[in-house]
């Protein structure tokens, strides 16, 4: 597809991706692939085929993230506190799958309670990135211990290595589209709302959602199609009427484009915010020939800006490590999991004491940073220049990306779309991450933590914003100087995600 300037914009929509890794047919082989990069915490019994209903997707191998409820094996987020904890139902994403016939490959590795940039946080150990043994890898691609990205990174893995061929995630601040990105696989946010959370393990309530890796756009947009939906069982879940109305929209876009030779008509909004200091040369270099590329296939790219964006890395830990030390709470060893015997010098009539206890020895160093700044962040002294202050900046985030789309926000918390309608950009792109994955080395593992919340810098404005957003691998020759991946992010306006993955897919054909 590559120079064809003149093929129609549906053709590319319709075309799949090129890129695919190997799916290993057996679980023996799935158990012994998985020992070289860490990527599963579980993996499932060969399954009885007899069993497995016939759906829409009863030809996919299917992998799990560990925070995600499942009834047939534990789901302990990586954690100390839940390491024996089976969940009594299932979440509705899972179920959904059985239904249409998925085969549950088994459980990932992540951060523990999805709380981490690098999968380094995890009593399971961290995940490998598998770059270098896939098929994909380019020649000049050192063979080094890398992160595979978090918090999803053992899906990510998983996807990449070929061990599954497709896997759910979460993403909270980036933690579907960051390790999509260092593995080189595709992976996609939706719209906040639109999958059901029932059955997920929160980490921040109104940033968490549930996504797809996959090794293409195709699969999954498959597998999304699926497991999204109104369910009265998530109070999140975005009523049916929202979400046709953000549909007709996005489907009149997307007539309209299908009407055009080649990507005119497209525009591509390129967000001037998004280039900091931290991003390194190999990213830009790469990054710019996908906008060379894009602008011979027709596409019109239109620089706008986002000022907001450059405070919401510092909101949204303010806000996610807020929601955090409240849902954090419900682990005291009584209600929720595993309960640390107190020693003999400790006051058992003191209830703090022995949730201070069992908290200190089950919960890993970096979910006690979160809890403690959470915790700072809602205290009378520092709410109002705290959480208060992240929570206008979350507004504004919000009220500059209505003010850049062409579709109106039609959740109808801001007033921009408003006066918007009709003019502005189809879809926003940009570098997925600041460089290609960081290595695994102790120095990695010793640096602040400040160094890996900065991995997140270009993914969480859409987070806080609730927007769909999609990684693809750079089309082209794969990875930058050192020739690792690098992805780039498409983000689309609220309820867009059909039109966020129908551009990704006819990215990937470039």
């Amino acid at each position: 597809m590559r120079g064809n300037t003149t093929a129609s914009f549906r053709r590319l929509l319709s075309s799949p991706s090129s890129r695919c890794t190997r799916c290993y047919s057996t679980r023996q082989a799935v158990i012994e692939q998985n020992a070289k990069i860490n990527a599963f915490v579980h993996i499932n019994p060969e399954p009885d085929h007899s069993t497995l209903r016939t759906g829409p997707l009863s030809d996919l191998k299917i992998a799990v993230k560990d925070n995600i409820a499942t009834t047939d094996s534990p789901t302990t987020c990586s954690s100390s506190v839940l390491k024996t904890f089976v969940s009594p139902f299932e979440a509705t994403v899972v179920q959904k799958l059985r239904e249409d016939g998925a085969d549950i490959v088994g459980k990932t590795n992540c951060d523990e309670f999805g709380m981490g940039s690098l999968n380094i946080y995890s009593i399971h150990g961290p995940t490998v990135n598998p770059f270098p043994l896939t098929p994909n890898a380019s020649p000049n691609a050192e063979f080094e211990r890398r992160s595979a990205g978090g918090s999803s990174g053992g899906s990510a893995a998983a996807v990449a290595m070929g061990l599954c061929d497709a896997a759910l995630g979460t993403d909270t601040g980036g933690s579907i589209r960051l390790p999509a990105s260092y593995c080189g696989v595709v992976g996609f946010k939706p719209s906040y709302g639109v999958v059901s959370r029932w059955g997920v393990v929160s980490y921040a309530d109104s940033l968490d959602c549930v996504g797809v890796l996959g090794a293409d756009v195709a699969v999954v947009k498959r597998v999304f199609d699926r497991i999204s939906g109104f369910d009265a069982k998530d109070p999140t879940s975005t009523v049916p009427d929202i979400r046709k109305a953000a549909a007709d929209h996005a489907k009149k876009r997307l007539q309209s484009l299908n009407k055009t030779n080649s990507l005119n008509g497209l525009k591509i909004g390129i967000p001037q915010e998004f280039f900091p200091t931290e991003l390194s040369t190999a990213v830009l270099n790469r990054f710019r020939t996908v906008l060379r590329s894009l602008t011979s296939h027709g596409a019109q790219l239109i620089p706008v800006s986002l000022p907001s964006s450059s405070y919401a890395l510092s909101a949204y830990y303010v806000l996610a490590s807020a929601e955090a030390s409240s849902n954090m709470a419900r682990y005291d060893g009584i209600q929720y999991g595993e309960r640390k015997t107190p020693s003999l010098h400790t006051d058992i009539r003191s209830v703090s004491s022995v949730y201070s206890q069992t908290r200190t020895a089950n919960f890993g160093p970096e979910v006690q940073r979160r809890i403690l700044l959470g915790t700072y962040a809602l205290t009378a002294d520092a709410f109002d220049n705290y959480f208060l202050q992240a929570q206008r900046v979350r507004q504004l985030v919000k009220d500059d990306f209505d003010a850049v789309f062409s579709s109106p926000n039609v959740r109808g918390d801001s007033k921009v779309a408003d006066n918007n309608s009709g003019q502005g950009v189809d879809v926003l792109l940009h570098p997925s991450a600041i460089g290609s994955a960081p290595t695994l080395s102790s120095g990695t593992l010793s640096n602040s933590s400040l160094d890996a919340y900065v991995q997140d810098l270009l993914t969480v404005p859409a987070s806080l914003a609730g927007l769909p957003a999609l990684n693809v691998p750079c089309p082209g020759e794969a990875g930058g100087d050192d020739g690792w991946p690098i992805g780039c992010s498409i983000i689309g306006q609220w309820g867009a995600d059909e039109l966020v993955l129908d551009v990704g897919n006819a990215m990937s054909c470039l």
